[in-house]
């Protein structure tokens, strides 16, 4: 069973003006996506302006939880840090809220990951005010 107990080691996000609130809200051990005041249309990533219609987005916080839309199981990378964290799941994870987000699952044996899966976010300290969302089994 891999779980992050440590702070981040991996490459640290490009934390900019339309980002920061992300990673911050993801240091705090939430997540949170953008939801458009105009057109109701909600995203993920982070963008300056709603795809849908090309108002400025606001923050929706989320409950935290999802389902396993896909994943994929990496045994092989050699570059640091990822080479000491082998095998590791990496998933896309179906929001309630509508976005679909990308991470790595954690806290189950890599080959119990499945597509449907039932997950639940949460949070590794990066930095200053930057936390990396993770994914677990729902408990």
């Amino acid at each position: 069973m891999s779980e992050h107990a440590e702070p981040w080691s991996g490459p640290l996000p490009d934390v900019d003006p339309v980002s920061a609130p992300y990673w911050a809200a993801a240091a705090e051990g939430r997540l949170i996506v953008q939801e458009c005041p105009a057109c109701g249309h909600r995203q993920h990533y982070p963008r300056a302006i709603c795809t849908n219609c090309a108002a400025t987005p606001e923050w929706l916080d989320t409950g935290g939880r999802g389902t396993v839309h896909t994943y994929t199981i990496v045994r092989q990378y050699n570059m640091p840090p990822f080479s000491t964290m082998t095998p590791y799941v990496v998933a896309m994870v179906d929001l309630p809220e509508g976005p679909r987000v990308l991470g790595h699952v954690t806290g189950c044996d890599p080959e119990e990951v499945r597509i449907g899966m039932e997950v639940e976010m949460y949070s590794v300290p990066a930095g200053d005010g930057v936390g990396i969302p993770m994914w677990r089994p729902a408990g």
